[in-house]
This record gives structure tokens, sequence and C-alpha cells, in this order.
């Protein structure tokens, strides 16, 4: 095992877990919290696999959009800080059933599977190049997705601000 492998697994295992709390935990702050370790954990693998650009907005996307947009109105709104989130599971046992079937299923054919391996050279960024082809060979193509987009923000913010 080498520190590659050693990372990929770091990182997996953050995913993972903090994954579990977000599910699990009844608080959704701290759900909020652990929803944000569970972003890194796959940017962290998205780095590891080569995939540098997309590591990157998922970084700016997720966790500098809209994971801190949901902390901050859930913070800043009183009434739904305090409220107690009902799940109403009712059909625990047959979920755990099947839960603990598919798990065994995995698991089964995990280990009786006999595994390829090829060694290849380490994944190169595709940050500069796609860098590249978004300013030159698609520029138009940006450009109009852009006036677009803005259009569709000020279409929400002239609905949002209409009077009934």
């Amino acid at each position: 095992m080498n520190l590659y492998d050693l990372m990929f697994y770091l990182f997996a295992a953050l995913t993972v877990i903090s994954g579990f709390f977000v599910v699990t935990n009844r608080n959704i702050i701290y759900s909020g919290f652990f929803l944000l370790f569970t972003f890194f954990g796959v940017a962290g693998i998205y780095v590891l696999l080569g995939a540098d650009f997309v590591a990157i907005v998922q970084l700016i996307v997720y966790v500098g959009g809209i994971l801190i947009l949901l902390l901050f109105g859930v913070m800043l709104t009183n009434t739904i800080t305090n409220v107690e989130i009902k799940t109403g599971t009712i059909n625990i046992y047959p979920a755990t059933i099947a839960i603990g079937l598919l798990t065994g299923s995995l698991l089964a054919a995990l280990i009786n599977s006999s595994w390829l391996t090829v060694s290849t050279a380490a994944p190169e960024p595709t940050t500069k190049a796609l860098g590249t082809l978004l300013i030159q060979e698609y520029a138009l193509i940006f450009e109009l997705l852009g006036i677009i987009l803005l259009i569709a923000l000020v279409g929400a913010a002239s609905m949002a601000r209409r009077e009934k």
C-alpha cells in the first residue's frame, strides 16, 4: 500500500463516516456540518482520480454555495432551529432486513471477485486543458450561457418582487 492508496482510503472513510452521521443525526445543524465533511471527502477523491476541475467545482458550488446558504438559512430562522424533526420511521425492520441482504450480497461479490489490477501512470490535471477549451474554442457558447443565466436571474428576481 502506497501513499496514494492510503489517501484514497482516508478520503473514502471520511466520506462514508460523515455521510452516515448526516443521515443519522437528528439536529439539522450538525447534519449540515457533517455534510461539509462529506463534500470535502468527495472532492478529495476527485483530486486523487485526476479530476481537479470537478473537485474545485464541487467545493465552490456545494460547499461555498449550497451548504453555506443552507446553514445560514437554518441558523437565521429562529422557528426552524427549535423544531424537532420527526422522521416517522415505521418500516425500520423491513429496511434493516433489506439493507442486511444488500450488504451481504455486496460483500460476497467483493470477496469472491478476482480483481484485475493494472498499474497506470498518475492522472494529469485537467484544469488547464478545460480552461483553454472554454476561452479559445467554446468562448461564444460560454458567453451565451452566461447571458442565459443572467436572464434567468433577472426573471426570478422580478417574479419574487411582484406584488399580489
